[in-house]
């Protein structure tokens, strides 16, 4: 049994996700984690590719006859974050974190691949992904534009996230829309600087920029049909440099979420309809700039009750949560979901009252490497029987 072979090299795991932990690599700068992932790999005698979306691993482990395959993928990049844990496997870089438990991801799937190739009770091809740059750099994106299924077929796909808030040890699903889109937009509105005390001589961008902002938050509630999830915040507005000038420009940061590809168009549309007019209403002009973004992230419904199936099997139904709500919160393996429909994506939890990801005190709990380790083993061994 998985959970069994995985809990005798347990402590191995945590080991490996505190040296990880401890040297923390931004986006497309992954190349000590990079480098751990494909020698570890090699060592248990996968096929190892590197180099993928610059610094990306994929590790290859062929059983038996048959020409069935699945695909894990795990992302390995930190945060611009200092930490504030005290662990002694705390980050010796400041400024960056593993604050999102990229690091615990990374170890999961080692752990499987340790057990899948001591073991090979299965038939058929695994691949194993270990993603750069999920963190708004767009690393999910990358690997398929540079042909990563092309080069790896795989028939299903798997991926998972820990999740603070939820029960410990619960592995909890949902087919369809499971995660948000994200959009990022800069807008640049440009009206004409002056002195404060003669407003009437300038066309005052702040004041346009405000009424923008006030005008977006109609869209939701007055556009966005009534149970449809969406979210606008302008998260920034950066002008001006005295308080008695009138600046020439403000720009504005806007974070856009969606839970329907329909509900994500129409918010683009209404925005840049909104952005512009308003801007004309006050004599400014207004440039809209995507800045980037990232689709829904949709589970099949046939790979979601599979997965969840295994998982039941595996722990019990009780540490199985079918059906949770959608966050809107996004994840770039919805890319990957793009290309390859059949798959699913699910969570992990971390404890209820686990600090946040995405916050300077968060630390992946540990006690879920084994567990989330021998449910890939599980999904392997079952999928190709």
């Amino acid at each position: 049994m998985p959970l069994k072979t995985i809990s005798s090299f347990e402590q191995e795991l945590r080991d490996i996700r505190h040296q990880i932990h401890s040297n923390p690599e931004l986006g497309f700068q992954e190349e000590g984690t990079s480098a751990l992932v494909a020698e570890k790999l090699e060592q248990w005698g996968y096929e190892v590719h590197r180099g993928i979306a610059k610094t990306g691993v994929v590790g290859v482990l062929r059983n038996g006859d048959s020409q069935k395959s699945i695909g894990i993928r795990a992302d390995m990049d930190a945060l611009p974050i200092d930490e504030a844990t005290g662990k002694p496997w705390s980050s010796k870089k400041p400024g960056v974190m593993h604050a999102c438990g990229h690091d615990g991801h990374t170890t999961v799937l080692l752990g499987a691949a340790k057990y899948l190739a001591e073991t090979r009770k299965f038939n058929g091809t695994v691949n194993l992904i270990f993603q750069p740059a999920e963190e708004g750099a767009g690393g999910g994106e990358v690997m398929v534009k540079e042909g990563l299924f092309d080069r790896f077929p795989c028939d299903v796909l798997f991926g998972l996230h820990n999740m603070p808030g939820y029960p410990l040890g619960h592995f909890c699903f949902k087919p369809g829309a499971f995660m948000a889109s994200m959009d990022h937009y800069r807008v640049t509105v440009t009206g004409r600087g002056g002195h404060g005390a003669m407003p009437h001589l300038a066309i005052d961008p702040v004041v346009a920029a405000a009424s923008i902002t006030m005008a977006l938050q109609s869209i939701v509630s007055r556009n966005v049909k009534a149970g449809e999830a969406a979210v606008i915040s302008v998260g920034a507005i950066n002008a001006g440099s005295a308080f008695n000038i009138i600046p020439n420009s403000a720009v504005m940061e806007l974070s856009v979420r969606a839970l329907s590809p329909d509900v994500r168009k129409l918010l683009d549309q209404r925005i840049r309809e909104i952005v512009h007019l308003q801007a004309e209403s006050f004599n400014a002009e207004a440039k809209i700039e995507h800045v980037g973004g990232t689709p829904v992230t949709m589970n099949a419904p046939k790979e979601t009750e599979y997965a969840a199936d295994v998982a039941r099997k595996l722990f019990g139904a009780d540490k199985v949560d079918y059906g949770v709500e959608p966050l809107m919160g996004s994840e770039d393996f919805a890319y990957m979901l793009e290309a390859k429909p059949e798959g699913c994506y699910f969570f992990v939890g971390a404890g209820e009252d686990a600090i946040s990801v995405h916050n300077p005190g968060y630390d992946f709990n540990d006690d879920i490497l084994v567990p989330s380790a021998a449910m890939w083993g599980a999904l392997v061994e079952d999928y190709l029987k």
